[in-house]
């Protein structure tokens, strides 16, 4: 268990996931000057009831992941821009305030890797429709990629998977929260299906003049 200062948003950090946040309200200006000093993560955490700034602390989701302070650039009013880059997954046991902002006691954890056979054969599945995925977004949103970036092995498809996957937040909540990798592959997996035919639809939308006739009474 550990001490964790928390940063609650309303985004889902993954790890391996690239964070931009402008720092402005002092009690995170304390917070994150204290993490640079101490050399020390703070924890990202999806907003469960709440505002994100301006305002009383929100309550988080219990389930975050740890952002390593990589840039910082000073700003007037020692305001402050600042790039993390998403590590570990935890879990809160505990939520204290002794400081302007939120502390957890937390405990850290990764996916086990409980079925190699049926997480192999989901990842032989994944890597595709990931390509599939990234063609159809470049295609709507003119984004480039390069497909021979996308990773081979098991822990590191489901990574960029988790990160690439553009879709709500809660459902980005349950990924994170998943503890055994093979139910972590075959949700993605689930996943990227149904998002793949729903771009595909939005691209090829069904022809509107289809006319299938008056349907019976039965």
């Amino acid at each position: 268990m550990a001490d964790l200062s928390l940063f609650p948003l309303n985004t889902v950090l993954f790890p391996g996931m690239q964070l931009k946040l402008h720092i402005f309200e002092e009690r995170y200006k304390i917070m994150i000057n204290q993490c640079i000093e101490d050399q020390k993560p703070f924890g990202v955490v999806l907003i469960e009831n709440g505002e994100e700034a301006l305002g009383p602390l929100a309550t988080p989701h219990l389930v975050g992941c740890t952002a390593q302070i990589t840039q910082v650039q000073k700003l007037p009013y020692e305001r402050m821009n600042i790039v993390a880059i998403g590590q570990q997954r935890f879990n809160i046991n505990t939520i204290t305030q002794t400081n302007p902002f939120l502390v957890g006691d937390v405990n850290y954890f990764t996916p086990t890797m409980d079925e190699n056979s049926k997480i192999n054969q989901y990842a032989r599945l994944l890597r595709p429709l990931i390509i599939e995925y990234l063609d159809i977004l470049s295609n709507i949103e003119e984004i480039n990629f390069d497909r021979d970036q996308i990773p081979h092995s098991p822990t590191s498809v489901a990574q960029v998977a988790s990160i690439l996957l553009q879709t709500e937040t809660k459902t980005k909540q349950q990924l994170l929260a998943i503890d055994k990798m093979s139910v972590l592959m075959r949700e993605l997996v689930e996943i990227y299906n149904l998002e793949t035919m729903l771009l595909n639809v939005r691209i090829s939308p069904p022809d509107e003049t289809f006319n299938i006739g008056p349907f019976s009474s039965n």
